[in-house]
């Protein structure tokens, strides 16, 4: 899909319609730009919150163990 925007004098943007229904963007969603060294700028929405990421890592097989223990190895 390609699809044609123009920055404002502001270096603003509107996201096409047809990309921001695709990407399901809403309000308040972040967007990511990478510029790589040959030119080529990928863009990522970032749609998680740092409240959704809470207990991603939480693993119910190992075990817990305490700042302490974590310091002593």
């Amino acid at each position: 899909m390609i699809a044609l925007t123009t920055m404002t004098s502001k270096g603003q943007t509107t996201i096409p319609k047809e990309i921001r229904d695709k990407l399901d963007l809403q309000p308040q969603d972040q967007l990511q730009f990478t510029l790589l060294s040959d030119g080529t700028v990928i863009m990522r929405a970032k749609k998680r919150s740092k409240e959704s990421l809470f207990g991603i890592l939480q693993d119910k097989d190992r075990p817990t163990i305490s700042i302490e223990q974590m310091q002593a190895k």
